[in-house]
């Protein structure tokens, strides 16, 4: 594990932005049960986390992505990480809506941008990257250069994987599920005998149940 991915790892936990319950498991939207939930929004709300995740965004932003010329959020969870990193980068910034809006100029993509503008796409977490490349299919449908995606949290699920490498866009996440429960085992957040349990989850989450993993 690198060493930036448990930083990141440990102040998500700190600000409860993820939190594990694998004997209690939540359900998520899709009905999966899931031993964590992860809402990065809650980060926003600790000023001094929040500048240091900012500040982890913007260092893999222009170490791996030099050349991007803009940033684009996913609305909703996206769009303040990435209007911060915007600010500080000194890009211009837009963000994607889920649909066009239904009233005013019928806008899905809001901001100015230009034609073949080479973009990186900041999203909160990455699950099975549907959502997240759906904004991708926007951006490019709008001429727009997307050249990668960068989240603060990553599943780490095959399918994700998959579905990146078929749309041709690199992504990098400052920490993963791995990382999470390597160190929530060593902190003893989550029992060493339980570590089996929950990376089996990440292997099969639709048909993952705890009772029988």
């Amino acid at each position: 594990m690198l060493s930036n991915e448990k930083a990141v790892a440990e102040k998500l936990l700190q600000t409860g932005a993820v939190r594990l319950s694998p004997g209690a498991p939540f359900t998520w939207a899709s009905g999966w049960k899931s031993p964590i939930y992860c809402d990065n929004r809650k980060v926003l709300s600790f000023p001094y986390i929040r500048d240091f995740v900012k500040s982890e965004l913007c260092n893999v932003i222009f170490e791996q992505f030099p050349d991007a010329e803009a940033l684009a959020g996913v609305a909703t969870a996206g769009i303040a990480w990435g209007a911060m990193a915007a600010d500080q980068l000194k890009l211009p910034f837009l963000y994607v809506r889920p649909k066009p809006k239904e009233h005013g100029l019928g806008n899905q993509i809001e901001g100015a941008y230009n034609p073949q503008q080479k973009t990186i796409v900041v999203e909160d977490l990455i699950s099975t990257g549907k959502s997240s490349l759906q904004v991708v299919d926007v951006l490019r449908a709008a001429g727009v250069n997307v050249i990668g995606m960068v989240s603060i949290f990553n599943y780490g699920f095959d399918v994700a994987d998959k579905a990146f490498a078929d749309k041709g866009c690199r992504f990098i996440s400052l920490t993963n599920y791995t990382a999470m429960i390597n160190l929530a085992v060593e902190k003893g957040i989550v029992a060493k005998e339980t570590e089996d349990v929950l990376m089996q989850w990440r292997k099969n989450p639709a048909d993952w149940n705890p009772q029988t993993a």
